[in-house]
């Protein structure tokens, strides 16, 4: 697991326990070699960005018990891939971002002012 650290290069926090989310399902947006999504982006989600993630083929609303997870809804914290996330943002449809909850490894995809312009966590 790459080091856990947020865009600021401090300690990452938990993005959220309920639901349970994150790659290795930590509550936390943590990543590794063996996350090539790059699960690293916190994110509030809206209605409109799960309909738009299911429009995109990736149905983040629906329950699948049988992989433990219970489906979305709106004001829901996940942990999102960087690079679903800049194609949502290019589509103005980029769900709020939580700063210090965004793993460092993000800013492969994302540049760090895009993620500041959607942040849910600076005043």
């Amino acid at each position: 697991m790459d080091e856990s650290l947020n865009v600021f290069g401090e300690e990452l926090q938990s993005c959220s326990e309920e639901p349970v989310t994150g790659f290795f399902r930590d509550g936390c947006c943590n990543t590794s070699a063996q996350d090539p999504g790059s699960h690293t982006v916190c994110v509030e989600v809206t209605d409109a960005f799960l309909e738009y993630s299911r429009f995109r083929g990736n149905d983040l609303s629906t329950p699948m018990p049988e992989h433990g997870f219970p489906g979305l809804q709106a004001g829901d914290r996940w942990c999102l891939c960087a690079a679903r996330w800049l194609e949502a943002c290019q589509q103005e449809m980029a769900p709020r971002v939580y700063l210090q909850r965004t793993h460092q490894k993000a800013l492969e995809i994302v540049p760090l002012e895009l993620l500041r312009r959607h942040a849910a966590d600076l005043n």
